[in-house]
């Protein structure tokens, strides 16, 4: 599997720093021909299934999520965490969030173990790479607020 970790430093308070991070929707604003979406509507909760749709017309597929660990960073400074899991025929895996206190500020810690189907695992760190590129992209937009 490709795994990469990404961190970010955010001036924004943990709880900020979540609501951003774990807009689901707006992730889709910062990665090429993917649109994303929750459901149930509402707020995310375990059980809150993501799904980011890749590709244009007949040539897309979907990366089904499931959120089963869904825990909001706490007033005591307890860390906020969120754990999805991979549910496709495509990509499988997961992915972890973790929002915590640093200074006067956040930091935001997402780490996804991912592997595409039928990739030889030849191509995992090439996988691992663009993978830590891409969501490093994201989350740093998402954190400032575009």
């Amino acid at each position: 599997m490709a795994r990469f970790r990404i961190a970010r430093r955010s001036p924004l308070p943990p709880a900020e720093a979540w609501r951003r991070v774990t807009d689901w929707d707006r992730h889709g604003d910062h990665v090429p021909l993917t649109r994303v979406t929750a459901a149930p509507a509402g707020p995310t909760r375990t059980g809150t299934l993501v799904t980011a749709r890749t590709g244009a017309g007949p040539v897309a597929f979907d990366d089904p999520m499931e959120v089963v660990l869904w825990e909001p960073p706490g007033d005591g400074g307890a860390p906020g965490r969120c754990r999805l899991e991979k549910r496709g025929r495509v990509m499988t895996g997961w992915a972890e969030v973790e929002v915590r206190a640093r200074g006067a500020g956040s930091e935001v810690v997402w780490t996804e173990d991912l592997r595409v189907a039928r990739l030889p695992r030849l191509l995992d760190a090439p996988t691992s790479l663009s993978g830590r590129l891409l969501f490093g992209r994201v989350v740093s937009r998402l954190l400032d607020g575009r």
